[in-house]
């Protein structure tokens, strides 16, 4: 049983208004006044944009789908077109694969005998990455580089779709690059703020997911209600988000909250108080080790079954329903 939204959810679209607003003024008078100010400022609403564009890919604001994408047209986020993000992240949201090294495409593990074979260097470049600190420094490089390496394999085999996407992601950037032409912020100062973006969103990736027995637990929930679960649009509360996908923003903290102990129990108590508990741990060492330490990853005969009579994300949305209905 799915939930009825709203014709149109007025909270995203007034998010989508101020991040619109906010990316236009530090691109250009904030610019003026400090470059630093205005870049930093840039890369606030484009870490935004790119929270928001989550929120599209799952059916908000409106119900018209086509509408909905129309909002994240503009390729303010440069280096990751959003039909790409679409089809990776719902291939992800197949949650008995989750941490899979080839069919979680957010995995950040990697098949333990690809890494016995890896150069030295490219060890310790991955292990960095498994800091936060490198994750936010050198990790939309290393995702960057595997997305294109991959989307040009892809599009040499003649897949249409991602051909389609990159089709429709240069006029968007194109856009972008109209606006820069006109506006106070020169190019390398957006792309820099572009990366900065992302980088602001690997804090939320970092430890989304971890590699466990039970597909349930793979899911973490930080209880942060702080200005970072604002910029994440409570993607922090990322194990109610994978159990009703789209229950929208604004009322998963409530959906949380009011049934704690169920979504503790589920994934088995996988949780952080807060971001700052996050960076203490975690900033200069690693969470994980890059191999997958539980391989291979045990996703219950599902990936044997045909596409239709797995589910996916429509199953775990039918059994906890009852929750979500219990808040409307």
């Amino acid at each position: 049983m799915q939930t009825q939204s709203r014709a149109i959810e007025w909270p995203t679209l007034a998010l989508f208004a101020a991040t619109y607003a906010l990316w236009a003024v530090a691109t250009t008078a904030l610019w003026t006044v400090s470059p630093l100010l205005g870049t930093l400022t840039a890369a606030l609403a484009i870490a935004q944009f790119s929270s928001l564009t989550h929120e599209v890919l799952h059916g908000h604001p409106f119900r018209n789908q086509t509408l909905s994408e129309a909002l994240v047209f503009p390729g303010l986020t440069i280096f990751v077109p959003y039909l790409r993000f679409k089809d990776l992240h719902l291939q992800h949201h197949f949650d008995p694969a989750l941490t899979d090294p080839y069919d979680d495409p957010e995995a950040n593990y990697l098949d333990p005998a690809v890494w016995a074979r890896l150069p030295a260097p490219v060890k310790a470049l991955l292990r960095f990455n498994n800091t936060l600190f490198g994750r936010m420094l050198v990790g939309p490089a290393i995702s960057t580089f595997a997305m294109v390496k991959g989307d040009l394999a892809a599009m040499g085999r003649g897949d249409r779709r991602v051909w389609l996407a990159w089709g429709l992601h240069l006029p968007g950037v194109a856009l972008v690059g109209l606006w820069l032409a006109w506006a106070a912020m020169p190019v390398w100062a957006y792309l820099l703020a572009a990366y900065l973006g992302w980088s602001l969103l690997k804090i939320r990736t970092y430890l989304e997911h971890r590699a466990h027995e039970a597909a349930r637990a793979r899911t973490v929930v930080v209880e942060s209600r702080g200005p970072l679960s604002l910029l994440f649009l409570n993607n922090n509360f990322h194990v109610v988000h994978h159990m009703h996908p789209n229950v929208p923003w604004y009322k998963l903290p409530a959906l949380y909250f009011a049934n704690r102990d169920h979504y503790l129990r589920r994934n088995e108590s996988y949780r952080y108080g807060s971001y700052v508990e996050i960076f203490r741990q975690y900033l200069f060492r690693a969470k994980d080790p890059v191999p997958h330490p539980i391989w291979p990853v045990d996703k219950g005969g599902a990936l044997d079954q045909p596409p239709e009579a797995r589910g996916g994300v429509g199953i775990v949305e039918e059994r906890h329903a009852g929750l979500i209905a219990a808040r409307h």
